[in-house]
């Protein structure tokens, strides 16, 4: 799909669907002057009260000449329209356009202000909107009866002095949705196809794409570092685990890094200590932050940003068998601490920590690790806001900040010292887990204690990287959230 930007010359547009926003009941400026072309027709069907004034209510006329459909949208009865409002005219909209058959259409929703969001934020949500109602997951089904969107072009009508800072925008946008895409993908994949080799081997397809440097350290490697507590994980399993290091050098050379740590369980069974058996199907999405580090990757390369960026896949199955690990087994990390298993089900923290140790060597100037941790996190937070975990403020704030301007929001979770205490273990330096209470802080205060050396924020994803129910599959989040973050960085 092809996002365009046009001058907006109301006496010249040409669309086989033309999206036009109405406020309160009236039509914008554009609007109007389409009006006057069609003798007001347009006032006729808004006076007739065909269009519903609620957000995200529509209205599709047929028209003759240059412009073959008008699509009328509400976005709202107030004098301000908000974000909601905004973003679910937009979705109506577009899911009303794909549905008409048109391979192009126009669209001015843009052309309404939204409280204090400028031109850019607005042309942003609706190129993701317009993806994320486009994609489509169905390469396993031999009989695909869903009719993919004829929608070829969709074209941003403009003032003159906004097209250029317009198209910089919608460019991003699009290699944003292509990330975004890319860690749907992966999220979406069974683990007989998508298992550590796979991602180490979709790294290497981004690094050859994009010229990228990318080390894949396997298990003798890994164990010569040290790395106890990551192997531990992945011993019951046939696949192998696998620590993949990609290297994206757009700034200056001598501008530390931001590292961006991605919790690859490619399925969780829970080892030892299983899980139920119902639901057990959707652990697949247990990967889900790396599938979000190498959408990223992709979205940051494609973007060209001026940020060196380093991501990190930690990857490892996890599996019952006569060489998993045991509840109660000790392990050593590579930082030289012990960790008691007291809970095989909270291995996202065993891998984690060792590659949080690793990425030392890089000196970055800030960390995030991106995991779907704990179930904690969903019972605290559900399923809006991805969970916040942080001793740096300025990490926290512009993290959250890029997280709202993105509608990719999280909420800052605590993680104060009294938490430490529930982590304590007779027979080793600490156990990986802290009780039923507060769980999602404590599994934040384990990873906190490797990562002393560098500013580190931890993001726990698991409430919001997947949807559940008839239309379950994985959201793509918080891959838009960590890439304002990183433009914000680069700009």
């Amino acid at each position: 799909m092809q996002f365009t930007i046009k001058p907006l010359v109301a006496d010249k547009l040409r669309s086989q669907c033309l999206v036009l926003p109405v406020q309160a009941g009236k039509l914008t400026p554009t609007g109007s002057a389409i009006d006057g072309r069609l003798d007001k027709a347009l006032t006729a069907a808004l006076k007739s009260g065909d269009l519903a004034k609620k957000a995200g209510s529509t209205l599709l006329l047929r028209s003759a000449g240059a412009v073959s459909r008008i699509l009328l949208v509400s976005v709202g009865d107030a004098d301000e329209v908000t974000e909601k409002n905004y973003q679910d005219a937009v979705r109506a909209a577009l899911r009303v356009v794909m549905g008409t058959g048109a391979a192009e259409a126009t669209v001015c929703l843009q052309e309404v202000g939204v409280a204090q969001r400028e031109l850019r934020w607005r042309l942003a949500q609706a190129v993701l909107v317009t993806r994320e109602l486009a994609y489509r997951f169905d390469q396993f089904k031999s009989n695909n009866d869903a009719t993919p969107t004829q929608l070829a072009e969709v074209v941003f009508a403009v003032d003159r002095e906004s097209i250029a800072a317009a198209r910089i925008e919608v460019d991003r946008m699009q290699a944003l949705a292509d990330g975004i895409d890319l860690t749907k993908d992966l999220g979406n994949l069974p683990a007989n196809v998508c298992n550590p080799a796979y991602l180490a081997d979709q790294a290497r397809r981004l690094a050859r794409r994009f010229k990228l440097k990318c080390e894949v350290l396997e298990q003798k490697q890994m164990a010569a570092l040290k790395m106890g507590s990551f192997l531990a994980v992945g011993q019951g399993s046939a696949n192998a685990p696998k620590l993949v290091v990609l290297h994206y050098n757009g700034g200056p050379a001598k501008q530390a890094p931001v590292v961006l740590v991605g919790k690859g369980i490619t399925f969780d069974t829970g080892g030892i200590s299983l899980k139920p058996a119902a639901e057990m199907d959707e652990m697949k999405y247990d990967m889900s932050g790396a599938g979000t580090v190498l959408g990223v990757m992709q979205a940051v390369a494609q973007m060209k940003l001026k940020v060196n960026l380093i991501c990190v896949v930690a990857a490892a199955e996890n599996m019952p068998s006569g060489s998993a690990t045991r509840p109660g087994d000790i392990v050593t990390t590579m930082s030289g601490q012990t960790v008691e298993i007291l809970n095989t089900d909270a291995e996202g923290r065993l891998v984690l920590c060792d590659a949080l140790t690793y990425v030392e060597r890089f000196k970055p100037a800030a960390v995030v690790d991106i995991a779907t941790l704990t179930g904690a996190c969903v019972i605290a937070l559900g399923h809006h806001h991805a969970g916040l975990f942080s001793p740096s403020d300025a990490l926290a704030d512009r993290l959250g900040a890029a997280g709202k301007d993105m509608s990719d929001t999280c909420w800052r979770m605590p993680l104060d010292e009294a938490y430490q205490e529930s982590l304590r273990s007779p027979f080793a330096d600490m156990g990986n887990i802290g009780g039923r209470a507060g769980g999602a802080v404590t599994a934040a205060c384990f990873l906190s204690r490797f990562t002393k050396a560098y500013k580190w924020a931890h993001l726990d994803i698991a409430g919001v990287a997947w949807k559940s129910g008839a239309n379950k599959g994985a959201s793509g989040r918080p891959v838009g959230l960590l890439a304002r973050y990183l433009i914000d960085q680069a700009d």
